[in-house]
């Protein structure tokens, strides 16, 4: 019985030794694999980490770039320029809406490759019919503006490019004509355009801007600036469905300033129709004329002819936007003659009744002759300026030292800018020395050596209207009055500007110039023009005055350049023009008559009516 116990120990021992060493086995195993997986948890969340340091900490610059790019938006508010107004605030230059066209190639091209994909993928897609289509659009598009089909198509045929403009400054109606084509890739955007209600008559002191609403002449350019001011704008961030959820930055622009000019646009337009015609009809190369308040230095009316259509500028050359009447300067010839009895006056070598021999008519200086037309023997002063005496105003100049004589030209704004700030503005020529001869400073008494701008004979005339009163001619409107100095004594401009009021009357100069009703003081002058080696046969005719005399409150210079023709005397040509303008001019400021031996105004049209009628 032991022994079969024992046996059958033995065996089941035996049994249960190998499953013993096989589940002594399976731990080890299961260790293995447990490390290995366990090992690669780690290493991943490792690496994972070390991605997230790098981007986050390392190199975060890429990751926020994405990030704002999807989320940051700035808004920019609309602006548009100011208003450019005349002196009673009549519009001169005004922004008005339109729409800039567009096209990002990029687009387009990915449409197209659209189109042709879904022809491979759709055996029923007419492509040819959707390619015509959209050509026929295109076309449209090319008609519409007025462009040619091949060059439109070459402006977005680049894929690579995400943005070009087609047209700018398209109106409203040619917009939305647009937007219905539906063309891809084509876009609108909102922009202003600058409109000049008064054209060609105030083209020149107004300026213009370009396709980018930036000012390039005149008034738009100097105050580019003030007119422009600067956009604001917001910078914030919004979610995924573009709703705003935060406001990160805002910056306040500064408002557009609207600007008030000195000019008066009814005597604007008076001046320019008045000059346009006489160019035309002298058949002159140019012309310019400027009205100034001569109390307050405001210049009233500056116009040049030929002038141009700020609007549409499409072929207009350089000249016609020159402004002519600060830019070119000209010997002023006779109507700074007064200047010289002026100097004579002020600085005692003569008086009112001084009598001066003009005989024979000719005087050598220095090997040169001066001369007049003919021998008007012995005048005064008052017959100098009304028989324009070149031996006449060449004895008072040289009467008196050549420092005072100069430092007369320079006191009434000659030889400086008129203080206008105009672009492109002139100060003459004048070529100042230590030695003078007589002969130099004669010919400066009666206009040659020097060269003026008509801007600047327009303030040396309000000078003499304000009884020797100096002031900046101005363009803006000023908030307060301007300084002011006096440089010749009011006596003496008196005494010259009714010595002036002989040239507009019987046996003057420049009867043509006589306004019915009102004493008129002024000049003419007619010089010419100067060429290498000596002078031309072209002249330059001037007149420049003041009225009314008794009280002046304007200034007007006429300046026609290189008439043609028979009449080529600033008496016949300049003359009638300054009298048209003023005459309005006037009236329009309703300043009353002042010539005391015409009953009334009525009579002395009348008369004037007559008078033209038997003339003619």
């Amino acid at each position: 019985m032991s022994r079969v116990t024992s046996r059958n120990v033995n065996k089941s021992n035996k049994k249960n030794q190998p499953n013993h060493a096989k589940a002594n086995s399976v731990p080890e195993l299961l260790h293995w694999r447990f490390v290995v997986v366990i090992s690669a948890i780690v290493l991943v969340f490792v690496g994972l980490s070390a991605r997230a340091v790098y981007i986050q900490v390392v190199d975060p610059d890429l990751l926020i770039k994405r990030g704002d790019s999807r989320t940051l938006r700035t808004h920019s508010n609309p602006l548009h320029r100011g208003l450019i107004t005349d002196r009673n605030g009549q519009q001169l230059a005004v922004s008005v809406p339109v729409r800039a066209i567009w096209a990002n190639p990029k687009t387009i091209a990915k449409s197209i490759d659209a189109l042709k994909e879904k022809a491979q993928k759709d055996p029923e897609f007419d492509l040819t019919a959707k390619l015509a289509a959209n050509a026929k659009r295109w076309k449209a598009l090319a008609e519409i503006l007025g462009q040619d089909l091949e060059a439109l198509k070459q402006k977005v045929d680049d894929p690579e490019d995400t943005f070009v403009y087609i047209q700018r400054q398209v109106s409203p109606a040619m917009a939305t004509y647009v937007q219905q084509l539906k063309l891809a890739g084509v876009h609108l955007r909102d922009e202003s355009r600058r409109y000049y209600p008064s054209g060609e008559v105030s083209a020149h002191i107004v300026g213009f801007t370009d396709v980018d609403d930036i000012g390039i002449e005149g008034v738009e350019k100097l105050y580019n600036k003030w007119l422009t001011g600067s956009k604001g704008s917001r910078k914030i961030r919004r979610d995924g469905k573009g709703r705003m959820v935060e406001l990160l930055e805002f910056k306040e622009g500064e408002k557009p300033q609207d600007i008030q000019l000195t000019i008066d646009q009814r005597i604007q337009a008076i001046a320019y129709k008045e000059l346009k015609q006489a160019v035309q009809y002298y058949r002159a190369a140019s012309g310019s004329a400027i009205v100034v308040a001569v109390k307050t230095g405001e210049i009233l009316a500056l116009v040049n002819s030929p002038s141009f259509n700020p609007n549409n500028r499409s072929g207009v050359s350089a000249h016609r936007i020159r402004n002519r009447a600060v830019t070119d300067a000209y010997e002023p010839g006779s109507s700074v003659k007064p200047l010289a009895v002026l100097s004579a006056l002020e600085f005692g070598s003569a008086d009112p009744e001084t009598i001066i021999d003009t005989s024979p008519g000719w005087m050598h200086l220095g090997g040169n002759i001066v001369r007049d037309s003919r021998n008007y023997g012995k005048i005064d002063l008052t017959e100098i300026i009304r028989k324009s005496s070149n031996m006449g105003t060449s004895k008072l100049a040289l009467s008196v030292p050549k420092e005072f004589l100069i430092d007369t030209y320079y006191n009434v704004g000659l030889m400086s800018d008129s203080g206008a700030n105009l672009l492109g503005e002139s100060n003459g020529i004048f070529n100042e020395r230590n030695r003078w001869s007589d002969f130099e400073l004669s010919t400066l008494s009666f206009g040659y050596g020097i060269s003026v701008t008509a801007l600047q004979l327009a303030r040396m005339y309000s000078v003499l209207g304000d009884g020797g009163v100096k002031r900046p001619l101005s363009i803006i409107k000023p908030d307060e009055p301007v300084e002011s100095e006096r440089v010749i004594s009011q006596q003496t401009t008196q005494h010259v500007l009714q010595m002036m009021e002989s040239v507009v009357q019987k046996g003057g100069s420049a009867e043509k110039a006589r306004i019915p009703g009102y004493r008129v003081a002024g000049k003419t002058g007619t010089s010419r023009k100067a060429i290498a080696n000596g002078y031309g046969d072209e002249y330059v005719n001037i007149f420049a005055g003041v009225a009314p005399v008794s009280n002046p409150e304007l200034a007007v210079v006429i300046l026609i350049n290189e008439p043609k023709g028979e009449h080529y005397y600033a008496g016949h040509t300049a003359a009638p023009v300054f009298a048209d303008v003023m005459a309005a001019s006037l009236q329009l400021l309703n300043v009353p008559p002042d010539d005391k031996t015409v009953p009334s105004l009525a009579t002395a049209l009348t008369t004037e009516v007559v008078r033209s009628q038997n003339a003619g």
